[in-house]
C-alpha cells in the first residue's frame, strides 16, 4: 500500500511538473498587449520614466500584461497618437497637451495668456484642479482613452534659436518651429515671428536645412536631441509655458481589464508621480547645462518684461481662445483655479 501511495504521488508530482510549463505558457498566450508610443528620443527622461512604469506593470501583474515601448516617433509622432489610440493601432501615450489640440481643443488651455510665464506652483493649481479634471472627462468622450492618473511634467519652454536672441524684439521675422495648436502659433506671431509645425523626429534635419530659424521646445528636448549639432546657438529663457504629458489608455484596452488591474495601474502611476515629476525637474536643471556647456547662450528676460508682455497678450486672451477653440466653461475654469493663488 505504502508502495502504491509512492507511486501515485510520483505520478502527480510528474503531471505537475509537465502542466506547470504549460500553464505558463497559456498565461503568456493569454496576456493583453499595451503598446505604447512616444516621439521622443531615447536619451530623454520621460522614456527612462515610461520604460520604469512599463516594467512595474509587467513585474507585478504576474505575466497578465505584456509591454512594448516604442520610442523616437518609430510608430507615431505624438500629433498622431490621438487617432492611433481611437483605431486602435497602440494602447497607450503619454502625449503633450499641444498634441491632443486637433481633437481635445480644449487642451490648448495650457496656452492661455493668463498662464504665460507663470511658476510652477500656478500651472499644478490648474492641471492637478478642475481643469484637467475638465479636459480628463473630454479625452474620455472624444479620444475614447482613460486617463490613468495626474499629468507627467515636462517643464518649461522657451525660445531656441539658431540666430541671436538677446530679447524678445530679436524674434520679429523667424520662423519658429511649434509644437501643435493654434496657441503657439497665436504667440508665435504675437512675438513678430512665423509659426511652422514641424513633428519632432523631423526636427533636426529640419533645422540643419534652414526650413525654421528656431523652436519652441524645453531644455530637455534640445539636450536629448543634441540640437547644437543642428545649429541651435541661442535661447531666450521666458518661461512661456509649462508643458504637461497626459498619461492615457485607450477604453478598448481599459475595459479588457479586471477591476484590480485598473486599480492596478491607477495607484502604480499615483505612487510614482511626485517622484516622476522632481525627475524631471531635475532633468531639466540638468539639460539647462549641459547646452550652454555645448555652446548655446542663454538669455533671461526681466521678470518685470515677461509680466508685461502677459498683460499684453491678456487683453487678446478671448482672441486666443476663439482661435483655438477653448470653450469658454474651460477658460473660467483656469482663471478660477488661478484666483486661488493671487
Amino acid at each position: 500500500m505504502k508502495r502504491l501511495w509512492s507511486r501515485r504521488a510520483f505520478v502527480a508530482g510528474a503531471a505537475a511538473m509537465v502542466a506547470a510549463p504549460a500553464i505558463r505558457t497559456r498565461a503568456a498566450a493569454d496576456a493583453l498587449l499595451l503598446r505604447c508610443s512616444i516621439e521622443t528620443p531615447p536619451a530623454h527622461t520621460r522614456n527612462a520614466i515610461v520604460r520604469d512604469y512599463l516594467h512595474g506593470i509587467e513585474q507585478s501583474t504576474d505575466g497578465r500584461i505584456k509591454t512594448q515601448l516604442f520610442e523616437g516617433g518609430q510608430l507615431f509622432p505624438d500629433l498622431q497618437v490621438g487617432k492611433a489610440l481611437l483605431q486602435g493601432q497602440i494602447e497607450m501615450a503619454i502625449p503633450g497637451t499641444f498634441a491632443l489640440t486637433s481633437i481635445v481643443p480644449d487642451a490648448d488651455f495650457i496656452q492661455l495668456p493668463v498662464l504665460y510665464g507663470r511658476g510652477i506652483e500656478a500651472v499644478h493649481e490648474v492641471i492637478d484642479g478642475r481643469a484637467g479634471q475638465l479636459l480628463a472627462s473630454q479625452i474620455e468622450q472624444r479620444l475614447k482613452s482613460h486617463v490613468i492618473g495626474p499629468w507627467l511634467d515636462l517643464g518649461f519652454f522657451n525660445w531656441y534659436s539658431t540666430k541671436p536672441l538677446n530679447g524678445y524684439d530679436d524674434l520679429r521675422g523667424l520662423k519658429i518651429r511649434n509644437n501643435g495648436g493654434a496657441g503657439q502659433a497665436w504667440r508665435t506671431q504675437f512675438m513678430g515671428a512665423i509659426p511652422n509645425t514641424t513633428p519632432l523626429p523631423a526636427v533636426p534635419l529640419a533645422l540643419s536645412q534652414g526650413t525654421f530659424d528656431g523652436l519652441i521646445t524645453a531644455f530637455e528636448t534640445v539636450s536629448s536631441g543634441q540640437f547644437w549639432e543642428s545649429g541651435i546657438r541661442h535661447a531666450l529663457e521666458d518661461h512661456q509655458f509649462f508643458g504637461e504629458y497626459v498619461p492615457m489608455v485607450s477604453l478598448a484596452f481599459w475595459e479588457k481589464l479586471s477591476p484590480d488591474l485598473q486599480g492596478f495601474l491607477t495607484e502604480l502611476w499615483k505612487s510614482k508621480i511626485a517622484a516622476y515629476r522632481m525627475d524631471m525637474t531635475a532633468a531639466q536643471t540638468r539639460a539647462r547645462d549641459v547646452v550652454q556647456s555645448h555652446g548655446i547662450t542663454v538669455v533671461v528676460p526681466q521678470p518685470d518684461d515677461v509680466a508685461a508682455k502677459r498683460r499684453a497678450m491678456l487683453a487678446h486672451q478671448s482672441q486666443v481662445a476663439k482661435l483655438s477653440n477653448i470653450s469658454p466653461e474651460m477658460v473660467a475654469t483656469v482663471s478660477a483655479g488661478l484666483a486661488a493663488l493671487d
